[in-house]
């Protein structure tokens, strides 16, 4: 089995979110030698430029293509198809298949544009204005989920809604994401600290912690992530008392290491299609409060405390309650059971029940559905 991952949106020097689900499953399927029903595996890779290499696993055959922002993704199947693949696993849903006579998964991680229309803000202007055309209607996410054999997603929340909009005919399945493993190292004396871990965007509702954290004294809040001069003023601004510690993009030590230490980990986020932050900060004992969405109930299971949207004495309470005797150990515990339930080996051998179920079924053409989905 020939099995192609596409690994273009592996990001140069540090993860995004899809470039850690990339390589967190090409690292685990590089450890594995045959597929579930038992056909010899040979992964390969397609990059678009040989930096992303390092962030891969060495001693695979890789192959060089278009950046898949490229005016030529369209035709980027031409270039597959002399690769040969039996099968190929893209982490979107984007790339281009035209001329394929080979097998195709495509993922949809999530479906948070349709309903928050603010496009990432790293995107030039050009494809900012695209990604909100593309989410005025359903109609041109079925017609690229619709090319696939079988759609991934990262979660069955995310399945659900799939399967409510009726975005797809074709089979649908889940692949999980996953935390890469902490080095070894156990908990740091606690710091009285709370960990935020994501963008500034507007459905992240970052302002709800920063409020929250006014309303506990001897708290800090520590946001990881890259953030703009406005948005720092901002944020200091809407909460003079708290205490904020803003990293501005901290480096994976700095974040493991104030995780390790942290009473929690918190996320107001209105929407999203999995939480990774959520698996990394359990799987150092760190327990969770976040919103009461229901991918996060997913995740998070009975090891999270859950706030209201948009609540943030809602997550001062919670937070407080972590102080009442054996309340942070309880918590700790279920957060480590919990964790356990998610890893890249297991996200790993459920990609390849799927490329198994196409591989053994003829190649569907774009203009082709079938009659149903099977999940």
């Amino acid at each position: 089995m020939r099995l192609l991952v596409d690994c273009r949106y592996v990001r140069i020097g540090r993860h995004d979110g899809i470039s850690r689900f990339t390589a967190g499953l090409v690292g685990a399927l590089s450890k594995i030698n045959c597929t579930p029903a038992g056909a010899p595996l040979e992964v390969e890779l397609l990059i678009s430029d040989r930096r992303q290499l390092d962030q891969l696993p060495t001693g695979l055959r890789w192959h060089l293509a278009n950046d898949p922002t490229s005016p030529l993704e369209p035709l980027v199947g031409l270039r597959v198809r002399r690769i040969r693949p039996d099968v190929m696993f893209s982490p979107m849903q984007t790339v281009g298949s035209i001329g394929r006579d080979y097998r195709l998964l495509l993922t949809l991680h999530d479906l948070i544009y349709y309903r928050q229309r603010t496009p990432p803000p790293e995107f030039a202007a050009p494809i900012r204005l695209l990604w909100r055309l593309f989410h005025l209607a359903w109609w041109p996410q079925r017609l690229l989920l619709n090319r696939a054999d079988r759609v991934i997603t990262v979660s069955h929340t995310t399945e659900r809604s799939i399967q409510r909009h009726r975005l797809t005919r074709r089979p649908v399945t889940v692949v999980s994401n996953a935390a890469d493993p902490a080095p070894d190292g156990g908990r740091l004396p606690a710091t009285r600290s709370l960990v935020y871990m994501g963008s500034f965007m507007p459905y992240k509702g970052v302002e709800v912690l920063v409020r929250a954290a006014e309303m506990l004294p001897g708290h800090t809040l520590h946001l990881m992530s890259k953030i703009s001069s406005e948005q720092r003023e901002r944020l200091t601004a809407l909460a003079p008392h708290a205490r904020l510690v803003f990293h501005n993009g901290a480096d994976d030590d700095t974040y493991r290491r104030v995780l390790r230490g942290a009473t929690a980990l918190v996320s107001a986020s209105r929407d999203e299609g999995f939480g990774i932050p959520l698996v990394e900060a359990m799987s150092v004992g760190t327990p969770v409060v976040v919103t009461d969405i229901p991918v996060f109930r997913e995740v998070a299971g009975a090891a999270g405390q859950y706030v209201p949207i948009g609540d943030a004495a809602g997550f001062a309470r919670a937070i407080r309650e972590l102080d009442d005797p054996g309340e942070w150990e309880t918590r700790s515990a279920a957060a480590r059971r919990q964790a356990v339930t998610f890893s890249w080996e297991g996200s790993a051998r459920a990609l390849l029940e799927a490329v198994d179920a196409v591989a053994g079924t003829p190649s569907l053409p774009d203009n082709v559905t079938p009659l149903r989905a099977v999940s």
